[in-house]
């Protein structure tokens, strides 16, 4: 095994600790609200990121940036390092770098639409199996014609092009129905008045920037500001999943490193499996099976261990339960599901125990140094060296000016893609078809030609033109609208 010193998670019978060797077998933290999980995660981020670990974290509840300043002192805290006996504890804070679609509370997350792929924006948009051929339809025209897909205005455009020429890209592509496009289109509306436009576009976030380390080989912590991302769980569960998915497409495979090369942290982890097609949950099942071998550990936060399908669930070696509650005939039956989880330990009566822990207080098995689960125990789990809580603002303001990725993503950048060039294809044929209307006009009455002589060319640039009328309409008037909604 390797010579970097484990994690410490809690001490129960005994003091109970995280393999760094076996971090990227995945893991737990479950339990009921207010039981202690964030302060769980906390522990652990700190404890991959001191060995040389990054790690990528969504902030649901807003207080985990108090891993960038150091814990304050405190009686409970003494009191239970005295219990636990933890040599050498001092407060400290940790390396942090913030990150947030809306680019309010940290570095705008970005990615372009050609690289979110038509499978997770059919999940994002709760499209049909008819509505998701069509999507796949026009990603595939948008690879043929050399168009780049980068924010929504580009889909929109490629969309929009794919049902005015639906007649004549249906015999290659298939049947193509305006209906299912127009209910694509208003979904993407939809999207964007939710907030999601700028999580489309450029520069898109490089996932290098999520695994660096500090001068003292710290790993950083990345904290993803979820407070108000979270109230659109389909766009949150999406953007993680996205994450993890360019993670397992990028990353060479490593097999067993002596610690995870990232540890990625997915809080309200059952938004993600909630009527999710099963396509989706067929991809992500596979993600979580296959990304240990490129070094990623995926560690899953949510109430109880049954908001996961059996298939992942089985594939978490190291699991942290905090108390559950059993008011209801369903409630006890998740307690006794929990339970099952575990490897007995007949010193422990664990469906009685895991509804009588304290605050701080969880069941933890993880894997000993044969990869085996160690049997379940009780333990009081140690307290962070950052503070629990969150920073202020001027705090959070500071350590954002001081990073060195704010010249590289808190400017969005536009450049020419699938709406500008279908823009200027649909000029080029409204100026050819005025053009042959010029022509025609100028011909003698004797050898005038009847529109059911003109070439295809010239209907086709016809067509173009009407289009381009119609679009061009509509974005005048979208663009008053939004010179008054500003002024407003």
């Amino acid at each position: 095994m390797s010579d970097i010193q484990p994690i410490l998670i809690g001490k129960g019978a005994e003091k109970r600790y995280l393999l760094p060797a076996w971090g990227n077998r995945h893991g737990l933290i479950a339990g009921a609200t207010g039981t202690g999980k964030t302060v769980s995660l906390q522990v652990l981020a700190e404890g991959f990121s001191r060995i040389g670990t990054p790690v990528f974290l969504a902030d649901v509840k807003g207080d985990l940036s108090g891993l960038g300043a150091p814990i304050s002192p405190h009686p409970k805290i003494d009191e239970r390092l005295e219990v636990i006996g933890i040599p050498g504890y001092a407060p400290e804070a940790w390396p942090t770098v913030f990150w947030d679609v809306e680019g309010q509370k940290g570095h705008p997350v970005r990615t372009t639409v050609s690289e979110m792929g038509p499978l997770l924006l059919a999940a994002l948009l709760e499209l049909n199996d008819t509505q998701e051929g069509i999507l796949n339809i026009a990603f595939r025209v948008a690879d043929d014609q050399g168009l780049l897909l980068l924010d929504l205005e580009d889909l929109q455009q490629i969309l929009r092009f794919v049902g005015e020429q639906r007649k004549t890209l249906s015999l290659e592509y298939g049947n193509i129905s305006t209906a299912s496009v127009a209910a694509i289109q208003r979904r993407l509306l939809v999207l964007e008045e939710q907030g999601a436009e700028g999580f489309f576009g450029e520069p898109a976030l490089q996932l290098a920037d999520l695994m660096r380390r500090d001068a003292l080989g710290r790993g950083h912590i990345n904290i993803l500001a979820a407070d108000r991302l979270i109230r659109k769980p389909r766009l949150y569960a999406t953007i993680l999943l996205w994450l993890l998915s360019e993670l397992f497409e990028e990353l060479p495979e490593v097999g067993d490193p002596d610690h995870p090369e990232l540890v990625f942290f997915f809080d309200e982890a059952h938004l993600l499996f909630d009527k999710a097609p099963p396509a989706l949950l067929e991809a992500v099942e596979q993600i979580v099976r296959l990304i240990r071998s490129k070094g990623v550990g995926v560690y899953f936060i949510t109430q109880s261990p049954s908001d996961l399908p059996d298939d992942v669930l089985g594939q978490l070696g190291n699991r942290m339960q905090h108390a559950l509650r059993a008011y209801t005939p369903r409630d006890q039956r998740a307690v006794k599901a929990a339970a099952q989880t575990f490897r007995p330990n007949p010193a422990l009566d664990t469906v009685s125990v895991i509804t009588q822990l304290g605050v701080g207080e969880a069941l933890v098995s993880c894997l000993d140094e044969e990869g085996i689960p160690c049997m379940v125990d009780a333990c009081l789990v140690r307290p962070p060296t950052s503070r629990i809580g969150p920073l202020d603002d001027a705090e959070r303001g500071a350590l954002l000016k001081a990073s060195d990725l704010g010249g590289r993503y808190d400017e969005a950048v536009d450049r020419e893609s699938a709406a500008e060039i279908l823009m200027e294809r649909a000029k080029t044929a409204a100026a050819a078809a005025e053009k042959a209307k010029q022509k025609a006009e100028k011909t003698p009455s004797g050898r005038s030609r009847s529109r059911r002589s003109d070439s295809t060319g010239q209907t086709m640039a016809k067509s173009f033109a009407r289009s381009f009328g119609s679009w061009l309409g509509k974005e005048l008037m979208r663009g008053m609208m939004g010179v008054l909604k500003k002024g407003r």
